[in-house]
């Protein structure tokens, strides 16, 4: 590691191309760190995200044998017991896992995923020197706006989730469930009694991968059909289900027998129904131009870390807003849409949760896939037909019409309670009773120039006082001297020296 950072010249700096190059160098491991990565868009600055997803997942395979290894481990007994023939050049390589095909004993065409010997130890290890790797990064780089050793922290936590076949297995069964009444949507058969910790075996799909448009034209495909539905069911996955597919490039999306095969469960998002609604509101916000919801949105759903402030959001949001005022729904691109707004955040110090980084990624792959396959086909205009449909079918007019009832009825009160309310206020005033309490909260401009005014004050009088102190001490015939003054008064002299030259340093250093 050390040579890697040596020959990309890290002390002098980290741009996004270099810390893309040191991942590349350095390994499997760490270009899927940087995969990872890329996902925090509301920490990472866009061009560092927009680098890193450039890493190739395609690594070097492990040996054949160390494969065996590993099923052995898993099974409990030889592969030769399990599949009747079993592929040893794999489908794919991967950071994490590589890809085999197989015919189980019963005479299924399956895919073996299996897992690479010893990588979570390794990775560990790794995450353990990216730590100390970070505290040698100098401050003028990434270092002054994302605290990195966070994003190691998160990025080792959905690294564990992917090592772990099982949950990637419980993904696929819950992916399923969810999408058992969609026609046009099928997932892989997963074998269960043959899936572990390390290992996990399910249907192989054939059928065309998405972006192979001339396969699937010569096979009678229409790809504006394709685009529509995969759309569709995309913004299903999100508003509905709140349980998406986090990693939609084209070749984790095959078409088979007229339906669209979803694959690869290992990266999922989840939105609970307090981020779905906040994200509904921001949508609503975005289309009827109001700033205010978008901001409500925002704060609702974001973790803060520090105290925001909501003014500049405000105008934020209302800068963004401008370059979306005179287009249609239709005419807006959701993936840049999503990108400003976690810039927005980005700037205001707001964290969003993990899902929705999740999904400004997925969008953004969504996006790419639309333009290639069927670029005419508009994203947001399938969206908002998909939550109007779906706003109306879930709309429970009693439970709104109780609502709106206890809604006018607190109103009804206020209002009749207004004028003694009003009568009481100026009856205090009269009597010179009454008590205004403001709540101030300056910007961080403001706060940092008073702060500075106050210091230079203090200073000032510290200065004063001992010029004041130390020529009094002067007059006078006090022992011990120095140089035939009195040498406390000398040292006073001498201090207020320091705190004047200190207060003039201050000032040109930090240039204001």
């Amino acid at each position: 590691m050390t040579a890697v950072l040596k020959k990309h010249k890290i002390m002098q700096g980290l741009t996004p191309e270099k810390l893309r190059l040191i991942l590349e160098d350095l390994g499997p491991t760490y270009i899927k760190l940087g995969q990872i990565m890329s996902l925090h868009s509301d920490i990472l600055p866009k061009e560092y995200c927009d680098e890193l997803m450039k890493l190739c997942s395609d690594v070097a395979p492990m040996p054949f044998s160390q494969v065996e290894e590993v099923l052995q481990d898993s099974f409990g007994v030889s592969w030769k017991e399990v599949f009747s023939s079993l592929d040893p050049e794999p489908l794919g390589a991967a950071s994490i896992a590589q890809v085999y095909r197989a015919v189980l004993q019963s005479g299924e065409q399956v895919v073996v995923k299996v897992q690479r010997k010893g990588i979570y130890e390794i990775m560990s290890r790794d995450i353990a020197l990216l730590h100390k790797a970070y505290r040698l990064v100098p401050p003028v780089s990434i270092k002054e706006l994302v605290n990195l050793d966070m994003v190691l922290d998160e990025m080792w936590a959905v690294a564990q989730e992917e090592m772990n076949f099982l949950t990637e297995a419980a993904n696929m069964e819950e992916f399923a469930r969810y999408n058992k009444e969609v026609a046009f949507v099928a997932t892989p058969v997963l074998y269960r009694e043959y899936t572990t910790t390390h290992v996990l075996v399910m249907e192989y799909i054939d059928g065309y991968q998405v972006d192979n448009k001339e396969s699937l034209i010569e096979n009678g495909y229409d790809l504006n059909e394709i685009g529509s539905k995969l759309v569709d069911n995309y913004i299903r996955q999100v508003m509905e289900d709140g349980f998406f597919h986090a990693d939609p490039h084209p070749g984790n999306i095959r078409i088979r027998d007229g339906k669209i095969v979803w694959i690869d469960m290992g990266m999922m998002g989840r939105l609970t129904e307090r981020d779905k609604k906040e994200l509904t509101k921001a949508i609503q916000g975005i289309a009827a131009g109001d700033v205010g919801m978008i901001q409500d949105a925002v704060l609702a759903l974001g973790d803060f870390r520090e105290e925001p402030d909501t003014a500049k959001l405000y105008k934020d949001i209302e800068k963004m807003l401008e370059k979306y005022g005179s287009l249609d729904m239709g005419e807006i691109d959701v993936a840049v849409l999503m990108q400003e707004m976690m810039e927005i955040m980005k700037v205001n110090r707001i964290s969003m949760p993990h899902g929705l980084s999740m999904l400004a990624r997925g969008l953004t792959q969504m996006e790419g896939v639309l333009t290639d396959i069927s670029p005419q086909i508009n994203m947001v205009e399938i969206a908002t037909a998909r939550m109007k449909a779906h706003l109306w079918q879930n709309f429970d007019w009693k439970k709104e019409l109780k609502n709106s009832g206890k809604d006018v009825f607190r109103a009804v009160n206020k209002t009749i309670e207004l004028p003694t309310q009003l009568s009481k206020i100026l009856e205090e005033y009269t009597r010179g009773q009454t008590k205004i309490n403001l709540d101030m909260h300056a910007s961080r401009e403001l706060s940092r120039l008073l702060h500075r005014l106050v210091r230079n004050i203090v200073m000032g009088l510290w200065v004063m006082a001992l010029l004041i102190s130390s020529s009094i001490i002067c007059t006078t015939d006090m022992s011990p001297k120095l140089l035939g003054i009195p040498a406390l008064g000398a040292m006073g002299y001498m201090f207020a020296c320091i705190i004047v030259l200190y207060t003039l340093i201050k000032h040109f250093v930090s240039k204001r």
